[in-house]
């Protein structure tokens, strides 16, 4: 009895044992996995200034490091060192105190400011979605800007990423303020107006480099941008050329015979203007057929995508080139 009386409180023992222990499992399965904490991104230390405050200085100064976004990159680089080179510094292409001194760093207005979003600014109309398809955007009344943060971020020539560091938390409402890099505003309604003084300009853009100087008759330098020119399939045609005019809020012709990557179903269609046409709000013409300088609806890809031939520009930098050149202005490929 005695052995009996043991094995039995035994095997009580060992079942209790068994739930307390299924018990611990089922709670360990329920609890929430723990997340690693999110690691912060690295901000990168320099000598001199930040990345921000170059970019907006260089901005203004007409270096443009194309969308504005606080980090580094390749259109960074080259704008740098375009600038560098004129300045006759280094021309390294690395953010250093030489340069930042060069660009009156010390003394120049902040390179972030407040802006006050008004009701015209969330009002829209916006186009909620653009369709990839050329065929399907033709059927759209407008190539307008998809959202407030889209027509913000364009207008302060940066990033929508950017907008949200600088402005965490912050619903893009009417009266709200804002965090916007101080350049001076893109407004995507006023046709940009030729500046006389620029009269002698001429422009070089080079496949290699992915860049578009104008520089004057006696060789400054008074415009740097980055843009994207054409690809394997469409080659960058090179050449001396002319300017024929400037079209601000163009329409689109698209022509599927002068596509190498289109469907053999596509038709010809027409696209309304917009911040998102295919060209973007400008398109300065040449005097070689279906060549142009012009826009775009995809600033964060310039520098780093191809073209299907043309030179392409962000909106803004694109409205600056149409500010510079006159028919006549010559521009050279190579």
């Amino acid at each position: 009895m005695h052995k009996r009386t043991v094995l039995v409180a035994l095997a009580v023992a060992v079942s209790l044992v068994f739930q307390v222990d299924l018990s611990a499992q089922a709670k360990k399965r329920r609890a929430p996995a723990r997340r690693a904490p999110a690691k912060a991104t690295p901000v990168l230390a320099l000598p001199c200034g930040d990345l921000l405050g170059f970019q907006v200085l260089m901005d203004r100064q007409r270096f443009s490091p194309g969308q504005i976004d606080g980090k580094t990159g390749t259109n960074f680089t080259r704008a740098l060192a375009a600038l560098q080179s004129a300045r006759k510094l280094q021309s390294s292409g690395q953010p250093d105190c030489d340069t930042w001194h060069a660009l009156g760093g010390d003394t120049a207005e902040p390179a972030v400011t407040n802006y006050t979003l008004t009701d015209a600014d969330v009002a829209g109309p916006f186009e909620t979605r653009i369709p990839p398809k050329l065929a399907d955007q033709a059927k759209l009344d407008a190539l307008g800007y998809q959202s407030t943060t889209e027509m913000i971020a364009e207008r302060f020539h940066s990033s929508p990423a950017l907008l949200a560091q600088l402005n965490p938390g912050v619903a893009m409402t009417a009266g709200a303020v804002i965090k916007v890099p101080a350049v001076t505003p893109f407004d995507a309604d006023v046709k940009p107006v030729h500046d006389p003084a620029f009269d002698d300009v001429s422009i070089l853009v080079t496949r290699e480099e992915s860049a578009l100087r104008a520089t004057r008759a006696d060789g400054t330098l008074v415009f740097y941008a980055p843009v994207s020119s054409g690809s394997t399939h469409d080659p960058l045609p090179p050449g001396n050329w002319k300017v024929l005019g400037v079209s601000w809020h163009p329409v689109f012709h698209y022509n599927p015979n002068l596509f190498w990557d289109a469907k053999p179903k596509d038709e010809k269609a027409t696209l309304k203007p917009g911040p998102n046409n295919p060209v973007g709000v400008v398109w300065v013409a040449l005097n070689i057929e279906h060549y142009g300088m012009h826009g775009t609806p995809e600033p964060g890809n310039i520098g780093r995508t191809q073209s299907h031939g043309c030179v392409r520009l962000t909106n803004w930098d694109a409205a600056r080139v149409a500010s510079l050149v006159k028919p006549g202005t010559a521009v050279t490929f190579r």
